[in-house]
């Protein structure tokens, strides 16, 4: 028997372009099991290529905001799911199963962080100087829960565990999630998704910490950041195919809006409370092409 993924659902996950380049990777991983509705273009090996421009905070806690181009590719090979992850990529080596109430997900993850490494329009948060760019690497685990409500769609639970090792951060991220996606009809889909991030000591005193030649450089008081959740939030992410068939691949449009807010020390740093804004807002815009 052939194996298959709903051909419907696992279709919409192509048109995420805009959410996936903005690290809200988890919205990719809606792969659903339900009646086969005829040969797709995600039967086999597939490719997404796109291009998308977001809006958002500068950096962590900024409250100037920058445009960003966001390049990206997609695509499953031999199984095997390749997915960004913000700037950067995670794999899904578990191949699913035909017909499986649950799947799961595992496999490596990596992704670059620029916060304060350019665009500081912050003339005091300059004074402390630029960061250097960390690259973590780790896992991605979890699980999804097929047919929730009806045939296509999908409630999936993740969490990422990574390592900075290039020597910036030095720190640990734990960074949870929880997915609902669902079609609402060939040819449009939604995503809802709850996200949140755990630092490290190492992270906490990287990003948010202020020492005293940093306090006399910039002004601002000295400040000790501690581990602890860096913030919470809250992803809306809708999806169109251009010719009112995802199962034909071809070119799709996707729409994110995100909100989330920075929490304890992340929060109280001089960095956000004096001079940025825990209040962190992101849109973005994508077109992607499917073969």
């Amino acid at each position: 028997m052939m194996r298959y993924c709903s051909p419907l659902a696992k279709s919409f996950r192509k048109i995420g372009i805009a959410a996936l380049l903005a690290g809200m990777s988890t919205l990719c991983h809606a792969q659903q099991q339900g009646p086969p509705i005829g040969e797709t273009v995600f039967d086999g090996d597939y490719v997404t290529l796109g291009i998308g421009a977001a809006i958002g905070p500068s950096y962590d806690g900024s409250d100037n905001y920058t445009i960003s181009p966001l390049p990206v590719i997609i695509g499953s090979v031999a199984g095997i799911d390749v997915q960004p992850r913000g700037p950067g990529f995670a794999a899904d080596f578990i191949t699913d199963q035909s017909g499986a109430k649950i799947d799961y997900v595992l496999g490596p993850v990596v992704r670059a962080r620029f916060d304060r490494n350019n665009s500081i329009k912050d003339d005091v948060v300059q004074r402390l100087g630029e960061l250097d760019v960390a690259i973590e690497l780790g896992a991605v685990a979890g699980l999804q829960v097929n047919r929730v409500l009806h045939p296509f769609d999908s409630l999936t639970a993740e969490v990422d565990l990574r390592w900075d090792v290039a020597g910036a951060h030095n720190g640990m991220v734990v960074a949870p999630s929880l997915t609902y996606f669902s079609p609402l009809s060939r040819s449009v889909a939604v995503s809802m998704a709850i996200t949140a991030e755990y630092v490290d000591d190492d992270y906490a005193d990287y990003y948010f910490s202020i020492d005293p030649t940093g306090s006399a450089a910039s002004g601002l008081p000295s400040f000790a950041a501690d581990s602890g959740w860096k913030n919470v939030g809250l992803t809306m992410f809708t999806g169109l195919d251009l010719d009112g068939d995802i199962t034909n691949g071809g070119w799709g449009l996707s729409i994110i809006g995100s909100y989330s807010r920075l929490l304890e020390d992340a929060k109280q740093s001089p960095v956000t409370s004096i001079r940025g804004d825990a209040d962190q807002l992101f849109l973005a815009l994508g077109i992607g092409y499917t073969f």
